[in-house]
């Protein structure tokens, strides 16, 4: 089976795993700072806070900017369910931004409708979360405009996104943002197993979420209310979580980080050739932003009108190609409608789904695997 997405796992990788399993640390020890590190000098981001999976990175990111009972947060529809559910982990209401056909992502103006029509009926978000799709950035200047407008603070879900680059700067920078979320999943950019990451540049939302993801603990002098007490001393300021990252993956996540512009390099070179292969056939591919570099963690077709999804999804899996779909519109699903969404809200968005196949595409994939993909989805339409 030619996999949708897979890890690229390499000698160096294993190294790395092995030393730690032999050193005097499996957590909180040097090699979390040191991923941390590699992902700030990356993406210029000043500060970054690894921790065990995306879904936590993006619930601390809320909290850390007063996300509570009674706000609002809008992502978009299209999206894994953790970019909404995290609104809900912090008792507000979630809600919805309808997305642009060609890319897939927030539409800036949906965006600007829905906050001119939320500002006269004093129900403004407290956070807007854009969801880089695909691994193409949004429209974050457009996007980063409005918030600032209305006095909305941003969460970058670039789950999608690591390596990626938008009007120059790499996605992460939060240039537009005050917080940028990566993922390390298996099928990710890069991966440490389960993982994640909140990036930002702001001293005091870092700390928040630096406590937050162990507990609410703190141990810096500056922030005891007793100093006079010795190293073993800590004080819980807040209630938090058990979301550190293990010192394993962290040294995954740092050998892994040295193969990163090639893993996006590749992923771009396959998405080129894919592109030149299904120019004669009846599809329409996702784009990225002309003033973006994708990372191209997923590669998305919209299949013609009227064609059988299912049948053509159901014949490729039988010709051992495992292609997806990504992703069902979380206003969908049976848990936000009983919160009261219904079919119809997000017309793009459903239309999209509707559409939508995704072509496996995964730096270990050979242009030969990809020639296979593209001559058997010709079959398969004929």
């Amino acid at each position: 089976m030619i996999l949708y997405g897979q890890q690229s796992i390499n000698q160096q990788d294993i190294d790395a795993v092995v030393a730690v399993l032999t050193s005097d640390y499996l957590t909180q020890g040097p090699q979390v700072p040191a991923f941390e590190a590699a992902l700030s000098e990356f993406t210029g981001a000043q500060y970054t806070l690894a921790v065990n999976s995306a879904t936590s990175a993006l619930h601390i990111a809320c909290l850390a900017l007063g996300v509570g009972a009674g706000d609002r947060v809008w992502t978009s529809p299209i999206t894994f369910v953790a970019s909404a559910n995290a609104a809900l982990y912090c008792g507000a209401e979630i809600d919805f931004v309808d997305i642009d056909a060609i890319t897939g992502n927030m539409c800036p103006n949906q965006l600007a409708i829905k906050l001119a029509e939320a500002a006269k009926q004093d129900k403004l978000p407290k956070v807007i979360i854009p969801v880089h799709l695909c691994g193409h950035s949004c429209d974050m200047q457009a996007i980063g405009k409005l918030a600032s407008q209305y006095g909305i603070k941003v969460i970058e879900d670039a789950s999608h996104a690591i390596g990626g680059y938008y009007q120059g700067e790499p996605v992460g920078s939060c240039r537009y943002s005050d917080i940028c979320i990566f993922s390390f999943h298996p099928v990710k950019i890069i991966t440490t197993a389960e993982g994640g990451a909140a990036l930002t540049n702001s001293s005091e939302l870092a700390a928040a979420m630096a406590r937050l993801r162990s507990h609410g603990i703190t141990k810096l002098e500056a922030e005891l209310q007793r100093q006079d007490q010795g190293d073993w001393y800590y004080e819980q300021h807040e209630l938090g979580y058990n979301y550190r990252m293990t010192e394993l993956q962290a040294a995954l996540g740092v050998s892994q980080m040295t193969r990163l512009q090639s893993f996006v390099c590749r992923r771009n070179e396959l998405a080129t050739h894919y592109t030149q292969l299904l120019t004669r056939l009846p599809l329409t591919l996702i784009q990225p932003l002309t003033e973006s570099t994708s990372s191209y963690h997923l590669f998305v077709v919209r299949l013609p009108k009227g064609e059988n999804r299912r049948r053509l999804f159901d014949e490729m899996r039988a010709l051992n190609v495992q292609v997806h779909v990504h992703y069902i519109p979380v206003h969908l699903q049976p848990y936000y409608q009983k919160l009261g969404f219904t079919r119809g809200q997000f017309p793009q968005a459903e239309a999209f789904y509707n559409d939508i196949l995704t072509l496996p595409l995964h730096p270990g994939l050979s242009k030969e695997e990809l020639a296979y993909i593209v001559k058997s989805l010709k079959a398969c339409l004929a």
